[in-house]
């Protein structure tokens, strides 16, 4: 059996681009290990959603136990940076954040995991961090970096296939644009990467359930009455049922359908 190794940038990150995968792996036979840079102190929560007392980061962190019981994953590590906060915030400039950290220092915390889990495979994000969060853009960064040092032999960028999701836009406007953080213009959408740079494309279709229980268990994060968990069902497997991924050094025309495992 292999080991699959997913960085992330913060809990509910893994959920939504990697869950799938993430769930289909573990069934396999697979070790599934999740390296999460932050525990997402700067996340936007609704009051009365943490408990009195008891801080974000910490919340977010059982958030994501949680998570990781349904999908799966046998052991959760934080590097334990700071959330830097969404793109143009103070808290970017945060010397303890994780987007101004050393790439070379962070790289080697995570390559020291990379050996000492025999890591087959890495995923991290696309060059823009899917959606060009500080910190998404750092685990692209740290990522590849962290693979050269550990000589991990396959390391994957998850990504969003975005003609995908522009022609599903079009197609039904009311399910994903009306009350949806999504743009009105479907061509102004400007998150993942064009079709033809993604190598691999995995239907995720037959544990689409447990990915949605566990962004689900990211309630601070992805409430009950979000528009991602109150999508109809028939879009919501549309939208993540299939979980797209670039693979680093691959032959131009690269189409593969699973992870090296």
């Amino acid at each position: 059996m292999s080991t699959l190794v997913c960085f992330h940038a913060h809990p509910d990150d893994e959920a939504m681009t990697t869950g799938g995968t993430i769930a289909l792996a573990s069934d396999a036979g697979h070790r599934v290990v999740l390296v999460v840079a932050t525990r997402g102190e700067e996340g936007e929560v609704a009051d009365g959603v943490v408990a009195e007392g008891v801080g974000l980061g910490e919340h977010r962190s059982a958030e994501l136990e949680a998570a990781a019981l349904a999908l799966g994953i046998h052991r959760v590590a934080y590097l334990d940076f700071r959330d830097s906060g969404m793109a143009g915030e103070e808290s970017n400039l945060n010397p303890e954040s994780f987007a101004q950290q050393d790439v070379e220092y962070a790289a080697r915390r995570l390559a020291d995991i990379l050996i000492e889990e025999s890591a087959d495979v890495l995923t991290i994000y696309d060059e823009h961090g899917g959606y060009g969060h500080p910190d998404h853009i750092q685990v692209h960064r740290v990522g590849i970096r962290a693979g050269e040092l550990a000589s991990t032999p396959h390391v994957y960028e998850a990504t969003i296939d975005r003609d995908h999701l522009i022609a599903l836009m079009k197609a039904r406007p009311d399910d994903l644009i009306e009350d949806s953080p999504l743009p009105e213009n479907p061509e102004d959408l400007n998150l993942g990467v064009a079709s033809h740079l993604i190598t691999t494309r995995i239907d995720v279709t037959s544990v689409v359930d447990r990915k949605r229980a566990a962004m689900a268990a990211h309630a601070s994060q992805i409430p009950e009455d979000s528009f991602f968990l109150n999508m109809p069902v028939e879009i919501y497997a549309l939208a993540f049922g299939t979980e797209w991924f670039t693979r680093r050094g691959a032959a131009e025309g690269t189409s593969e359908t699973s992870l090296p495992l």
